[in-house]
């Protein structure tokens, strides 16, 4: 489809008015009203019937408007963008219910170790028999309050 500007526009309005003034001039009303007026052969138009082989009628073209274009393509944007937000909706929501379900989970098995339980008894049959260590025992020695290196001369001042 060809789009048409507006000053083929106007164009086209121009010569439907002249054509639509043309045929009052060949009749004799145009600029003297004689009825025994003779066409001039020296103006062009004061023909008496235009010739078919100068122009014929032209039929107008249908026109699209970009508007219905555009409106179509931002329907069908539209629908992608309200998809695209669907589906990321979707996924957060089972995003969201997988981790309350793992929550629950850790939940209740922290439920479940936190039942007390009573210990197992000793066994009785086998009784009890200290044995000494092999470990050498600690000697004690004589802790040192001084100062290790300091360089003081007077017993008074490191105090």
């Amino acid at each position: 489809m060809i789009m048409e500007s507006p000053s083929t526009k106007s164009a086209q309005k121009f010569v439907k008015s002249q054509t639509a003034v043309q045929p009052t001039v060949a009749r004799g009303m145009g600029r003297n009203n004689s009825s025994t007026q003779q066409p001039n052969k020296s103006h062009s138009w004061v023909s008496q019937k235009p010739s078919a082989s100068a122009k014929e009628s032209t039929k107008p073209q249908d026109f699209k408007l970009h508007t219905q274009e555009r409106a179509a393509k931002r329907a069908v944007f539209n629908y992608t963008v309200a998809t695209k937000l669907y589906l990321i909706e979707q996924q957060k929501k089972q995003i969201e219910k997988l981790h309350k379900m793992i929550e629950e989970e850790e939940i209740r098995m922290l439920r479940k170790e936190m039942i007390p339980r009573a210990q197992l008894m000793p066994f009785f049959d086998r009784p009890f028999f200290p044995q000494r260590s092999n470990k050498p025992l600690t000697v004690p020695r004589e802790p040192s309050f001084q100062m290790m290196g300091s360089k003081c001369s007077n017993s008074i001042s490191c105090i």
